[in-house]
């Protein structure tokens, strides 16, 4: 699926867009797995707007906007679980992070038609530290995507410059680092965008009559530990590709989070 070029990019620039990863037929799947997960969710207690909070939009305009957003999806449909394993993705994966890959979670973020809620400039890191910073994100995107309904952005090379502080943990202060810096990442259906967790990126709203439908999973290595007790899902841990070396320590590291949490 990638080249060593695509892997030296990737390096160089902290994100990487490849074409065909999945099939229509497979984005089909996906995109009525999540029409059934939003159905239920609707008809439960677990039905929320996910919009950004912040003094980057005025009260009413985060009124205005809906982001749904659902963690863990592969354990909602198996069409997730396979896309999370899918060969084509795991042939990129071991590119990019090496023979070894674990899922960490995976998640659905709905852009609605007209009113879809815009991502600031942000990194993944601040969510979920890691100690060898190989954590990765790979959006696959179930609709084209362009500026007009909410592509992602990036800023390339920004991942070499490190943590930087957020507001609140959740993105950057959008008075330095405006979504006008990036560099969009137009994509159609069934083509997946990875990009290191130090990459800032982010998305405009959605203003197009069209949805912006994308499942992202977060994979790392499994020797890389987390460097703070943070974000903890109950999903997390699946391996993709390879073996976890580390499976016994992850599994205390696991039991003893539980232990410690109110779920």
């Amino acid at each position: 699926m990638i080249t060593q070029a695509d892997i030296d990019f990737y390096r160089e620039n902290g994100y990487l867009l490849v074409k065909g990863v999945f099939s229509q037929a497979e984005v089909e799947e996906m995109r009525t797995a999540i029409e059934h997960i939003l159905r239920r969710a609707v008809e439960s207690k677990f039905d929320k707007n996910h919009t950004w909070d912040g003094d980057y939009l005025g009260d009413e305009d985060v009124r205005k906007l809906v982001l749904k957003g659902f963690h863990e999806v592969h354990y909602h449909h198996a069409a997730f679980t396979l896309a999370a394993a899918h060969p084509n993705m795991t042939a990129v994966l071991r590119g990019l992070i090496g023979p070894n890959v674990q899922l960490h979670h995976s998640k659905m973020l709905v852009k609605p038609p007209e009113k879809g809620a815009a991502f600031p400039l942000h990194q993944d890191y601040p969510y979920f530290p890691h100690e060898r910073h190989t954590m990765l994100a790979a959006s696959l995107h179930l609709d084209d995507a362009n500026m007009e309904n909410g592509c992602l952005c990036v800023v390339p090379g920004s991942h070499k410059q490190g943590p930087l502080p957020h507001v609140g943990r959740y993105y950057l202060d959008h008075r330095t680092y405006p979504l006008s810096i990036s560099t969009p990442c137009p994509a159609e259906a069934g083509d997946v965008l990875f990009f290191n967790y130090l990459t800032i990126h982010g998305s405009d709203a959605n203003r197009s009559q069209r949805p912006r439908r994308n499942v992202l999973f977060q994979y790392r290595d499994p020797l890389d530990p987390p460097t703070e007790d943070t974000h903890f899902d109950w999903g997390m841990g699946l391996m993709v590709a390879g073996e976890n070396a580390d499976y016994f320590n992850f599994r205390e590291r696991i039991a003893t989070t539980k232990r410690g949490s109110a779920i």
